[in-house]
C-alpha cells in the first residue's frame, strides 16, 4: 500500500516554478532567443512573447478543465491575449497589470522572438 501511495505522489508532484523557469530560459537560450524574468514570485507563470515589432502574444496557465489524468502535474498554457494572431504590446501590458492587481504573486517571463515562437510544449489551442 505504501509503495502504491509513493508512486501516486511522484506522479502528482509538479516541478517547482523556479526550476521550471530556469529550464525554460535555458531552452530559449539554446534556440538562440533572448528571454528574461521580469517578475519572480511564487504563483502562476505568464509568458509574454515579444515580436519586437510592437506586437506579441501572452500565455498564461490553462484552466483546470485542460488537465487530464494522464498528465495531472504538467504545466499547461493557453494564449490569454492574441489567441489567433499577435496583438499590440500595450494590450498585453494592460492584461498583465490586471493579473498583477488580481494576484501579485506571479512570474512574468518575456521572450523576444521576431517569429513569435513560445517554445512551450503544452499549449491548449482550443477553448475549454
Amino acid at each position: 500500500m505504501a509503495a502504491r501511495q509513493s508512486l501516486v505522489l511522484r506522479k502528482l508532484m509538479r516541478l517547482k516554478s523556479g526550476i521550471w523557469v530556469a529550464a525554460y530560459l535555458r531552452r530559449c537560450a539554446v534556440e538562440g532567443v533572448f528571454a528574461a524574468v521580469r517578475a519572480e514570485e511564487a504563483g502562476a507563470i505568464f509568458i509574454k512573447v515579444n515580436r519586437l515589432d510592437g506586437t506579441g502574444i501572452l500565455y498564461g496557465p490553462a484552466p483546470q478543465a485542460a488537465f487530464d489524468e494522464a498528465q495531472p502535474a504538467d504545466r499547461m498554457f493557453i494564449a490569454v491575449v492574441a489567441r489567433e494572431t499577435q496583438t499590440q504590446e500595450a494590450d498585453i501590458e494592460a492584461r498583465l497589470a490586471r493579473e498583477i492587481r488580481f494576484d501579485p504573486d506571479l512570474w512574468i517571463i518575456e521572450v523576444e522572438d521576431r517569429a513569435g515562437r513560445s517554445f512551450l510544449d503544452n499549449v491548449v489551442h482550443d477553448s475549454i
